[in-house]
């Protein structure tokens, strides 16, 4: 029996005045971003990475354009050290690109640190203490006054530090388990670390409010923040960072909404990676502002090679239903969601639409190297007609009719069904292909001309049933008919061409081809939609339609 006596609220939440980020209905302008998957992520894994790993991930990171990494905890481990001075002696460290290290607030990591760190270019040293009534009464036993002389002796030391040390140093102060913290004590701290440090123009302090545990609703933490960004001194020479977690399952939501309240750089890792559920999703919240039309400043245009590299090295999955990085995202099964895609590309097309606003689909799969026929329109015993018949258009260029393509997809669906699985776009081809093309019988055409005098066009259609041919003529008055008949062609992958025929011609078929049915007694024809077998349209093309085509 679940017992939930035990339990309480265990965050502090500040004045309801700190709520103006409400009146914010979405994000104008990408933040800072800072990934901390080298270090962070890194220290979750089972099997952490390894020296050529992370050298490998380092430079993902850097292709995606991220600007700040913070590297590792080189007091931590030798790898750790290791992987930053190898970054720092074979000078790979871009004229752009500022590596960022973490350290506690205790005198022996911090010079150990700023070894590791010794003739940086550009280097973020990342200092913190706990800070939270959970950690100052039951791990430290430590006063408020106590804690808060670690965080400014440790402020001292690395200012002191840098002075000494080659290298460029900026500095960066977390209140450990801010989430579970007064918003008052934590503001007191962040400010006496800020005296120490004295933030100016030539040296801008980042203050970073981690969402060490998450133990509230996201807006409760925005107006933390808020709180925060109202009452910091200096704060025009300050960044305020974000280090959300995931523990609820809100990690995106956070900071997304603190951002709203004023926020400036965001600490996550690609695909959520990190200690217990993970970080903020950079990925994810970068491409949510990607949706709104917001440029993220980050180049997430290949998602399947980031998600490859990552699984390699991480020994980590991204799970199949990841905002915009798992392999179903995009897959629409459902037959209603399938009809409704297709129709909505359709349309675009049609109106040659540059703003993206098909159903169903957030953005667009291509933006980020995705494709329609293997992320979009998925075929199972759930599928439609009009889902299959887009992706045999798309992929193979049939346009289908109604009927044949309300047929193909029962064929689909009964095959799907009774074998427990998804058809690929082949199998759904070789399926058409075994019921629609290449019928030799009741009706082969095998010649079609059309004809214009003055402003008459007529047609000549041969047509063959049991080995007799016979030939028809038609002929139809159409003053806005065109001198020549139109016809587009489009190469595909796997068919020569398809057309469409004007609209004039369209008719005269249509009126040919329902005399042959009525004569031969044949209630319909079954062949493809209008099918060349050569790239171009001649007297001596052989040619295959029927009153089901596109004609």
């Amino acid at each position: 029996m679940m017992d939930s006596t035990k339990y309480r609220v265990g965050y502090y939440p500040v004045e309801k005045r700190y709520n103006k980020w409400v009146n914010k209905d979405h994000i104008e302008k990408a933040p800072q971003w800072c990934s901390v998957d080298m270090r962070d992520g890194n220290q979750s894994l089972v099997i952490p990475m390894s020296l050529e790993e992370k050298l490998e991930f380092y430079k993902l990171l850097l292709e995606v354009g991220f600007k700040e990494i913070e590297v590792g905890f080189p007091a931590a481990s030798e790898t750790e050290y290791e992987f930053l001075r190898t970054l720092i002696d074979n000078n790979m460290i871009p004229d752009d690109v500022t590596v960022q290290v973490l350290t506690q607030c205790r005198e022996h990591i911090i010079r150990k640190t700023f070894d590791a760190c010794k003739g940086a270019p550009s280097a973020i040293i990342h200092f913190y203490n706990s800070v939270s009534v959970a950690q100052r009464v039951q791990v430290f036993g430590k006063s408020k006054e106590e804690i808060k002389k670690i965080a400014v002796d440790g402020a001292k030391l690395v200012k002191k530090l840098a002075s000494e040390y080659e290298g460029n140093f900026r500095f960066e102060y977390s209140p450990e388990s801010f989430t579970g913290t007064e918003p008052e004590y934590a503001l007191e701290v962040c400010n006496a670390v800020l005296d120490v440090l004295e933030p100016s123009e030539t040296n801008n302090v980042i203050i970073n409010l981690p969402v060490t545990v998450e133990m509230s609703s996201p807006h409760v933490y925005a107006s933390q923040v808020e709180y925060m960004h109202e009452n910091l001194r200096y704060r025009e020479n300050v960044t305020i960072s974000l280090h959300p977690h995931n523990d609820r399952g809100t990690g995106v939501a956070d900071a997304e909404l603190a951002i709203l309240a004023g926020a400036d750089r965001i600490e996550g890792t690609l695909f959520g990676n990190g200690e217990r559920t993970g970080n903020v999703d950079i990925v994810t919240l970068a491409m949510n502002m990607y949706s709104h039309g917001v440029d993220p400043k980050l180049d997430l245009s290949d998602i399947p090679k980031l998600v490859e590299t990552y699984e390699r090295c991480t020994r980590m999955h991204v799970y199949e239903r990841s905002p915009y990085a798992g392999a179903l995202v995009f897959a629409a099964f459902s037959g209603s969601h399938q009809d409704a895609i297709a129709k909505g590309m359709k349309y675009r097309n049609k109106k040659r639409l540059h703003e993206w606003s098909v159903p169903y689909i957030p953005i667009d799969p291509h933006d980020i190297s995705r494709t329609y026929d293997a992320d979009v329109i998925r075929v199972n015993s759930q599928s439609g007609k009009g889902g299959i018949g887009y992706l045999i258009e798309q992929n193979y260029g049939y346009i289908l009719p109604k009927k044949m393509s309300e047929e193909l997809s029962y064929l689909c669906k009964h095959i799907s069904d009774s074998e427990h699985r998804e058809l690929k776009a082949d199998e759904v081809f070789e399926i058409f292909k075994a019921n629609y093309l290449y019928e030799e019988t009741p009706i082969s055409i095998s010649y079609f001309d059309f004809m214009r005098e003055n402003d008459t066009v007529k047609i000549e259609v041969t047509f063959s049933k049991d080995g007799i041919e016979t030939d028809m003529q038609a002929e139809a008055t159409a003053r806005s008919t065109p001198s020549t008949m139109r016809s587009r062609l489009i190469q595909t992958k796997t068919t020569p061409c398809r057309f469409s025929l004007s609209t004039v011609c369209r008719v005269m078929v249509r009126r040919v081809l329902r005399h042959l049915t009525s004569v031969l007694k044949e209630k319909a024809v079954k062949c493809s939609g209008a099918q060349a077998r050569i790239p171009i349209l001649s007297r001596q093309a052989p040619m295959r339609f029927s009153t089901h085509s596109t004609i």
